[in-house]
Parts: C-alpha cells; structure tokens; sequence
C-alpha cells in the first residue's frame, strides 16, 4: 500500500481540536482524497487509473481529505455501494483549483450579498463545500470541522480522468483497521495527515479556514 501510515494516537495529539481544517496526506505534487463504491466502479477505477465505466459524470461525486471522516460516512467500508474504499492521489495543483470554485452548501450572510446570490452561485458552481463536523474512529461526533467536496460538470470529468496521479483499493487496510476501533483505539493504524496549508488569503477565507500553527 502507498499510503503513509502512523498509530491514531500517535497523529491524535498533532491535529487541532477544533475550527475548520484541511487534514489530509500530500506532498509536493499530490495529495490524497478518498471515496468508497460499490465493486463495478471501483474495480474499473483502479485497474485503468481513472473513473469511467460505470461512473456517471451527469451526477454530483463528492471527495473526503479526511480518512477517518470517509470511515465514519462509508461505515467503515460497510455500507452498501461503499464497500470498496478507494485512496486517491489528485494532482496537488488540480485540488487548488478545486478550491477556487467552491460555493458553500448553506448560505453564509457574510459570503454572499443575499440568499438569492448564493443561491444563483449554487446553482452555476462546479464545486460544492460542506464543512461537517467529523468523527472518533468510533462514529462519535466531534467539535472540529471536515471538509468534504462535491464535483460535477466540467470539473468533475477533470477530475475523473485527467487530474488523477493514481488510484489504490485500500478497502484491506480498512477491513483490518476496523477490527482495532476498541480497546481504547490503541493498536489503530490510520494514515498519515496533517493541516493542509492554503497559500491564498482570499480562498483562505472564502473557506472560513481556522488558523493553525503547529
């Protein structure tokens, strides 16, 4: 596996207790989303490197930084049509760009001049952002905020097939994860995130990041 592992308790004491952050697994060129499906598209996807097939790009297809937040949506892999979890390596420079499109879910006063704005935003945007609240790999709620975005459009099909570095099926790794969730979490292996810095000030704020320093 490719992913970058470390013990939940370990990262645990790293990452901010609350505010809205980016926690993710980059590096220079790449960082790391996930999504879970069922078997038919997640196959294709990881044996061609990109999504096709059975992908349908006339839908909505969200993406999760977070692992532990793409856990606590997919049931840890047990859901129905999210049994495969897959880790995905998006080109670093596609994801900023990704950021610069996002219309927030719910309307923010602040943001958009009057509803009807955010709602006309909306309904044009490519990206979708939705803060949520994450989650203790035992699905209890958290007071820190997770980012999840929603592609469609022209974005999307980018991202689907051209912004793509590689695809795995991590859905072992979380088989075997999930057996360690009790017991205090203290033999949990998850992978390896930290805050993931946004350079511009006005996406900065446009997400409503919470300041970090490590």
């Amino acid at each position: 596996m490719r992913l970058i592992t470390e013990p939940y308790l370990t990262q645990l004491s790293k990452w901010p207790k609350t505010g809205r952050h980016i926690l993710a697994q980059y590096d220079d060129q790449t960082i790391v989303v996930y999504q879970a499906y069922r078997p038919a598209i997640a196959d294709f996807a990881v044996t061609h490197g990109y999504f096709g097939g059975e992908f349908k790009l006339d839908r909505m297809s969200w993406i999760k930084t977070n692992f532990l937040w793409m856990m606590y949506r997919s049931g840890w892999g047990t859901k129905p049509g999210q049994e495969v979890v897959l880790a995905v390596w998006l080109k670093k420079a596609a994801f900023d760009e990704i950021l610069t499109k996002i219309v927030h879910s719910s309307f923010i006063p602040e943001l958009y001049t009057t509803r009807e704005a955010w709602q006309t935003a909306l309904k044009h945007s490519p990206v979708r952002l939705q803060w949520d609240p994450d989650h203790h790999p035992s699905g209890a709620k958290l007071e820190r905020r997770a980012i999840q975005l929603g592609l469609r459009g022209k974005i999307l099909a980018a991202y689907a097939r051209d912004w793509i570095d590689h695809i795995e099926d991590i859905s072992e790794f979380v088989r075997q994860q999930r057996k360690n969730i009790n017991s205090g979490c203290t033999e949990l292996i998850t992978p390896q995130e930290s805050v993931y810095s946004v350079v511009d000030t006005n996406i900065q704020q446009k997400l409503e990041l919470s300041a970090w320093t490590e």
